[in-house]
């Protein structure tokens, strides 16, 4: 059975995913799901999140061929000598596991992009290359019982983003209260409905029938809006301009839909949630390698501080489960979920 993969994805940078990404897997293991991380993203932030930098010495500095990240799973096919291999999965939690970043996965670019029109020739490697993130996934995935995948990609649209998207199930774009992200839309919108189609193209072509490629009909579930400046509990004045102006920009360039009447962030459906940046509690929360919601006065999160961080586990709580629900992944009784359902 496939395990459903998240990809959290805008081709801006700079918008929090990486972030989003490291919180929502945490805060869905807490849950009691079983999560994979998994970085597909050459910069390696997620990974640099969940791993202390000696750990990321030993894994990147050990000059092995077959390194333990997603570069070492889908290394056999860019020297010719085979298929993928088992994926290497970084236990972080009892719940929680990454697939470690590499920056050595560019290398992969080029063949991504050569392989891609050889599919519409049916050509038997082309989707062994074009499948491989989406069979590095589930093979980890299913190593460790996983519910669900959750996925970091870069901020960009080439070859090594499409063929991750591909892999995907479904979709969230995290949005940032500006020109940029509303221009990125622009682009994003068009790539992406480039991209299903010609996947669902080349899938109808597959030669070989045993040969496990995920789907084509993937379900995008909605934007988060990162509000990176809050004074009082709201933005401030100037990102509210481009605040309203994003569901009609996600509805347009994502859905070809003009939106309708009296829509706005705080009603519109397709909005998962409006996250503040928590700038205070990030410092601390990088220092103690653990996620802001897990912050403790001896972390240093006193007073204020921490009702940021109770703040910040609702906001965290209320997302995940909202991503969860709508992906239809079904939930484990919780005592913990249950009292939060109880209280919002």
């Amino acid at each position: 059975m496939r395990i459903p993969v998240i990809a959290f994805f805008n081709n801006k940078g700079g918008v929090g995913k990486t972030s989003l990404v490291y919180h929502a897997a945490w805060m869905i293991s807490g849950l009691g799901l079983r999560v994979v991380a998994a970085d597909l993203d050459p910069q390696c932030n997620l990974s640099a999140a969940f791993l202390d930098e000696d750990r990321l010495e030993e894994v990147f500095l050990s000059g092995a061929e077959y390194p333990p990240t997603i570069h070492g799973a889908v290394r056999p096919l860019t020297k010719g000598v085979g298929d993928i291999s088992e994926p290497w999965l970084e236990r972080i939690d009892d719940n929680l596991a990454l697939i470690i970043g590499d920056i050595a996965l560019s290398e992969f670019e080029d063949m991504l992009s050569q392989d891609w029109p050889l599919c519409l020739d049916r050509k038997e490697r082309a989707f062994r290359v074009i499948s491989a993130f989406s069979r590095v996934l589930q093979a980890g995935a299913k190593q460790m019982g996983a519910n669900v995948i959750l996925m970091d990609v870069g901020p960009n649209l080439g070859a090594i983003n499409r063929a991750a998207i591909i892999a995907a199930d479904f979709l969230v774009i995290p949005l940032g209260p500006d020109l940029y992200s509303l221009q990125g839309l622009r682009n994003l919108g068009p790539t992406l409905a480039s991209w299903w189609t010609g996947w669902k193209e080349r899938f109808e072509k597959n030669p070989v029938g045993e040969l496990e490629l995920p789907g084509w009909n993937m379900n995008v579930l909605g934007y988060i809006v990162m509000q990176h400046s809050v004074y009082s509990g709201r933005p401030v004045k100037s990102y509210e301009k481009w605040i309203n102006r994003i569901p009609g920009h996600y509805r347009r360039y994502l859905f070809n839909q003009e939106l309708p009447a009296g829509i706005f962030v705080d009603n519109d459906p397709n909005c998962l949630a409006r996250l503040k940046h928590y700038r205070g509690l990030m410092p601390m929360a990088q220092e103690a390698r653990k996620p802001i919601f897990h912050l403790k006065p001896a972390d240093g999160a006193l007073g204020s501080h921490m009702v940021a961080v109770q703040d910040a586990f609702r906001d965290f709580m209320e997302l995940s489960t909202k991503i969860i629900d709508r992906a239809g992944i079904p939930m484990l009784d919780n005592p913990l979920l249950s009292l939060f359902m109880r209280q919002s």
